[in-house]
């Protein structure tokens, strides 16, 4: 293990693993390109998501300030995977025009595997760009969720095993001729795609910046973000420790117990492939961490917890009864906040992240609780 990691677990099931890096504060990135936020600032129906302030999550976890930032309606999709995938989509279409040639504008078929979310996202751009869509979906995936991604057109295939297996079935689909892989997690040879996703999601912390500023609530003292991949924690990890104005938030990940390969990849010290299993945070259940993640998530991460599914189901029922639609994946980040600030040993935690009685906290909700009725239209790439 290494030195500057620390770890504990309990036997009992209702304390869930535990790791920390105290130097994480202290580690430094560049920024994310700018472009992506000008880029969906141009989209039709574009809002940013909101930033509910809920008191009685803050008095419950004994902090100042709790903030849920609300994914359950992005650019009319029930989560915020839009924001990466029509960023790329948009890179990917605008490269094929600028090398030109022969069929440079005929349709491309945008090839992905996912496990609900990302797959409608990629769905959903080929559609409104009048692209072709074919999407890999492992074991396990809802069958409503898979219902929403063919009803945006795509071709469906479905694979008998994991996520991870999926993703390997797309791959193999995207060598043929006219395909293009827009996946959102990386592996040594393919890394700018997912590079790409990562940028459209820094937009969604370009937007709690400027919603805390008009709460008047300044740099949160900690974020808490679920992970599969990891490229949404990427994301957050860049933004906030590219920053020069000396204000670190703490930054902590949460995962399914049933699939923790961020949790056994700290723990090891270098990037750990897990057998999943069964879970009801389905956009969780990633047994290998982005090779593209990896590096950011170690290095600027100051904890990580995992989470049971009753945890999770708790956590979302809470957050419904104070006004925030959330589903599993998205609740995640509440019942790790939960695991992480209350419990056998939480004063112990509360000092690793650096937390007090005025400390703000930001959760990110990244679902909502099922499929999303409105749409989005008219989308057209910017000149």
């Amino acid at each position: 293990m290494p030195e500057n990691l620390t770890s504990s677990r309990t036997p009992s099931p209702r304390t869930p693993a535990w790791f920390a890096r105290p130097a994480a504060r202290s580690w430094t990135c560049a920024p994310a390109p700018a472009d992506a936020r000008d880029f969906h600032a141009s989209l039709p129906g574009y809002a940013p998501t909101p930033l509910t302030e809920l008191p009685a999550l803050a008095a419950e976890l004994n902090v100042g300030r709790v903030f849920v930032k609300d994914e359950s309606s992005r650019l009319g999709l029930p989560a915020f995977k839009a924001l990466g995938a029509s960023w790329a989509v948009r890179r990917v279409l605008a490269e094929r025009t600028t090398a030109g040639g022969p069929g440079a504008a005929d349709p491309v078929t945008l090839v992905t595997a996912t496990d609900g979310n990302h797959g409608r996202a990629v769905a959903r751009m080929s559609r409104l760009l009048g692209q072709r869509a074919h999407v890999f979906v492992g074991h396990g995936v809802h069958p409503e969720a898979v219902a929403a991604i063919a009803a945006e057109g795509a071709e469906i295939t479905r694979v008998a095993g994991t996520y991870d297996e999926a993703v390997r079935r797309a791959a193999g689909a995207a060598a043929a001729p006219d395909a293009v892989l827009v996946q959102d997690t990386a592996w040594p040879g393919y890394e700018r795609i997912p590079a790409w996703i990562v940028e459209g999601y820094a937009t969604l912390c370009a937007e709690i910046d400027e919603q805390l500023a008009l709460a008047r609530a300044g740099t949160p003292g900690l974020v808490a973000v679920p992970v599969g991949v990891g490229s949404l924690a990427q994301a957050v990890v860049t933004h906030y420790r590219s920053r020069r104005d000396g204000r670190a938030p703490a930054l902590l990940a949460v995962e399914p117990e049933a699939a923790a390969g961020l949790a056994a990849s700290l723990a090891a010290g270098r990037p750990v492939t897990v057998v999943t299993g069964g879970t009801t945070m389905a956009g969780l259940n990633c047994g290998t961490v982005s090779h593209l993640a990896w590096p950011a998530l170690r290095d600027g991460l100051d904890a990580a917890v995992t989470v049971t599914d009753a945890d999770g189901a708790r956590a979302a029922a809470d957050l419904a009864s104070l006004g925030v639609p959330s589903g599993p994946c998205g609740a995640a980040s509440l019942a790790g906040v939960r695991a992480a600030l209350t419990g056998d040993g939480a004063d112990a935690r509360r000092a690793a992240l650096g937390l007090g009685p005025a400390s703000v906290l930001v959760l990110l909700s990244t679902e909502g609780p099922a499929a999303n009725p409105h749409t989005l239209s008219g989308i057209t790439t910017p000149h």
